[in-house]
């Protein structure tokens, strides 16, 4: 299912793969007879993820949650931040949830979502492309398994626009305490 670069020991997902993995993660929920009433991405790798199970589920009820762990490769903050704005989960208490995220890597993220749904909505599952060894959540539908960095097709290019690897210019970011940090989520880095 997963091909590895072997000269950089990095698992390596480009777009046709992704097609193919997410059509088979939404088959793997599907064929365990769970139908979702909406699916909730943890931005931004997520969003991918999500967009692509939306349509494989014939959901369209899709909510974003932005999760800030990751600030590089294998460089995280102490806890994974959730960042405004956090979805309403009001009224929701009888709807099944399907949490999509690219990768459960240290499954930190997952489990401060599960955490976030839990008591107020009915159920709440997590599907991921990929499911490192040593995630602390074991997510119910998993594509691949691997304890490799992943190079996915939309962080593995550069943007576009200025973010100080390139021009010189340091990429910012502010905490929910409003403290600026540098250097967050340099090209080519996963987002959990």
């Amino acid at each position: 299912m997963t091909s590895s670069e072997p000269d950089t020991g990095r698992e390596t997902l480009d777009w046709t793969r992704f097609g193919a993995a997410t059509r088979q993660l939404a088959k793997s929920v599907a064929d365990d007879g769970y139908r979702p009433d909406l699916i909730l991405a943890i931005a931004r790798g997520g969003l991918f993820v999500a967009g692509a199970l939306g349509y494989a589920l014939s959901v369209k009820n899709i909510y974003v949650m932005n999760v800030e762990y990751y600030t590089g490769v294998d460089e995280r903050l102490p806890l994974p931040v959730v960042l405004p704005p956090v979805p309403d989960l009001v009224d929701l208490e009888s709807a099944s949830v399907l949490v999509a995220d690219d990768v459960a890597d240290t499954g930190h993220t997952l489990a401060l979502v599960h955490e976030l749904c839990k008591g107020k909505v009915a159920d709440v599952r997590a599907a991921v492309l990929y499911e490192k060894p040593r995630s602390v959540i074991s997510s119910r539908y998993v594509w691949a398994r691997t304890d490799r960095w992943i190079a996915f097709p939309w962080s593995s290019e550069p943007p576009v626009v200025g973010t100080g690897a390139a021009d010189g210019a340091e990429q910012h970011a502010t905490t929910p305490g409003g403290a600026r940090r540098t250097g967050c989520h340099p090209p080519g880095t996963n987002s959990r």
